[in-house]
């Protein structure tokens, strides 16, 4: 698929080090900065909806540097990490290391999202859907819902007037390094096909700043 090579390229080289700095705590520029805290909001959002993991089997798809993979497994889930970008698995393994003294759990892997295969108590996917357009959106989705066993998480872009509009002046994620589309999706369209597959809202979340937008859906079977 021609999105997924362009979003693979993309983070194992210009965009590897940009979005390692944002996903870090190195000195950035106001705009990083704010998608920094958009997604930090997101992470900490997600924790909360999930409370004590301790136990349970965690599939964080799109893992990127670790930043929900690993206090997952420091609050004690055993997790199982991927990410399209072998750069960015290599960070996360890094800081693992540093922050987890461990390299056991989590364990990252480079991995096509689709290509992932198991069981999961609960499947998670961030920051992953912008990337790419709603018919692939609604495929990978339809897999992740074959890995989990009861719950799944992710985040999108919405598709409004105001962050349309946004997108065309070249505000929405902007930055003379970025090299993938931001793809804004129907939250009710991912949401009826969700639930042909028999999963259901049970929360749900807007995190919005200057430059960082994320609908967060929390979904059971």
């Amino acid at each position: 698929m021609q999105e997924k090579s362009i979003v693979r390229d993309y983070f194992n080289s210009i965009g590897f080090d940009r979005w390692r700095r944002i996903y870090g705590e190195d000195e950035v520029n106001f705009v990083q900065k704010d998608i920094r805290s958009g997604h930090a909001r997101t992470v900490a959002t997600v924790l909360e909806w999930l409370g004590d993991p301790s136990g349970l089997q965690i599939c964080d798809a799109g893992c990127g540097v670790g930043s929900l993979s690993l206090p997952l497994a420091a609050k004690g889930a055993r997790v199982f990490a991927s990410d399209i970008s072998e750069q960015m698995v290599n960070e996360a393994r890094r800081r693992q290391q540093i922050q987890l003294g461990s390299t056991e759990n989590p364990q990252f892997r480079v991995s096509d999202l689709e290509e992932l295969s198991g069981e999961y108590d609960a499947v998670i996917c961030l920051d992953v859907m912008i990337h790419y357009p709603e018919a692939d959106a609604l495929r990978m989705l339809e897999h992740l819902t074959r890995l989990a066993r009861s719950r799944l998480i992710f985040s999108f872009a919405p598709k409004t007037p105001l962050l349309t509009l946004l997108k065309k002046v070249g505000e929405f994620f902007p930055g003379p390094s970025k090299a993938t589309r931001a793809y804004q999706h129907r939250e009710a369209i991912l949401v009826s096909k969700l639930t042909e597959l028999g999963w259901n809202v049970q929360q749900r979340q807007t995190i919005r700043s200057r430059f960082y937008f994320a609908w967060i859906l929390d979904l059971a079977r």
